[in-house]
């Protein structure tokens, strides 16, 4: 059998000892892990029996050990701030950093809504399109029709069409608006004859004009066909009524691809748990309860550890026999340790939370009021 090395009684820890040197060159870390190192294989039985681990193998356990904990920790960290997180830059490390929560995933999420109002913003850019109408011509398919911008686009969602009754104040002066005002002609007596080609200029209160704007609308809407147009498909327009005279009509679009593109672009942003930017962290600044929890890990992985190593050799000969080594205890052990110390630290993590901060306010502020009121109100007498 292969002579195994074992527990030389002491170590000295030299940066390069362990596997990735995180922590290395942190000098609390170097005062520390000789000190974890004798530690575990103290618990773990020396000097009383033999512990076949070399002073590497404790400090790996001990690194790792500090990995699992900096793991579980921004684990946490993400999953509880990821609603403020995603889409922000990932150029700066937020080992150090207090998270406040805003609104910014928020409104992203509300300007799907914005996105479908009409005026009230969006995450897309709508597009200008024109169409030129020919008198007499009421239907146009926009993605075929060559006088369309449109003509041999992909899909589109139409927005909006520029297709209105003409505003009642381009026809203020028209003598055949059909208002009933019978006003004489004044103007050029008052010497505004070129100032409008209308047949009566008098000054009058400003109710007037409003009443007059709206007797030319009213008579448009009861004498005349409605503006207004159907759209089918996103792509067949009819206008209402049938033009009279060609013009150029106006709309706005977004392509079908845009809209429904669930994908923005976030170069350099925040998309997923593997890239918001935390690191290992930094040992020296773990506080005590941080750093025996580490400590606990850390034996419980040497236990791993020895368990496995003493799995290969199971029997040790001694004088005049055999001897079976506990590798079996010890990987039971540690399995169930490390699921313990795992569940203890995510349960702590977890009273953290805003939500358990915000529950655990609420109660000091109802008990608080509470005991105010059993306080007797003093009694003055004047």
């Amino acid at each position: 059998m292969a002579n195994i090395p074992i527990w030389p009684g002491s170590s000295s820890f030299f940066p390069g000892d362990t596997p990735f040197g995180f922590y290395d060159t942190d000098t609390q870390f170097q005062s520390d892990a000789d000190k974890v190192a004798d530690w575990c294989v103290r618990r773990m039985g020396y000097p009383l029996v033999d512990i076949e681990l070399q002073a590497v193998n404790l400090f790996t356990c001990f690194e790792e050990a500090i990995n699992e904990y900096g793991s579980q920790l921004y684990h946490f960290q993400i999953i509880n701030s990821f609603h403020t997180l995603e889409g922000t830059s990932t150029g700066s490390n937020l080992n150090d950093s207090i998270v406040t929560p805003n609104l910014g995933n928020t409104l992203n999420i509300a300007e799907q809504y914005g996105s479908e109002a009409d005026g009230a913003g969006g995450n897309y850019k709508l597009e200008k399109g024109t169409l030129n109408v020919a008198a007499g011509q009421q239907s146009y398919d926009l993605l075929s029709n060559v006088s369309s911008s449109l003509s041999g686009s992909e899909a589109v969602y139409l927005k909006r069409v520029y297709h209105y009754t003409p505003a009642a104040i381009n026809r203020y002066f028209d003598p055949y608006a059909g208002t009933g005002t019978g006003i004489q002609s004044l103007m050029q007596t008052f010497g505004f004859g070129n100032y409008s080609p209308g047949v009566n200029f008098m000054l009058m209160p400003m109710y007037f004009d409003v009443l007059k704007l709206q007797a030319i609308e009213l008579n448009d809407s009861i004498r005349k066909s409605a503006y207004h147009f159907d759209v089918e498909d996103n792509r067949y327009l009819k206008l209402f009524p049938i033009p009279k005279q060609s013009y150029t009509l106006h709309y706005e679009y977004v392509l079908k691809s845009v809209a429904n593109n669930p994908v923005k672009d976030t170069t350099g942003g925040i998309t997923n748990m593997s890239n918001v930017p935390y690191t290992n962290p930094t040992y020296k600044l773990i506080n005590e309860p941080g750093r025996q929890w580490i400590r606990r890990y850390a034996l419980a992985l040497a236990k791993e550890m020895l368990g496995s190593v003493r799995g290969k050799y199971q029997s040790v000969p001694i004088p005049g026999d055999t001897t079976t080594l506990d590798y079996a205890r010890l990987l039971s052990e540690a399995a169930s340790e490390k699921t313990a110390l795992i569940e203890e630290l995510k349960n702590f993590l977890e009273e953290t939370t805003r939500v358990k901060q915000l529950e655990r306010q609420n109660q000091e502020a109802q008990l608080t009021q509470e005991t105010f009121y059993k306080v007797p109100y003093p009694i003055y007498i004047g």
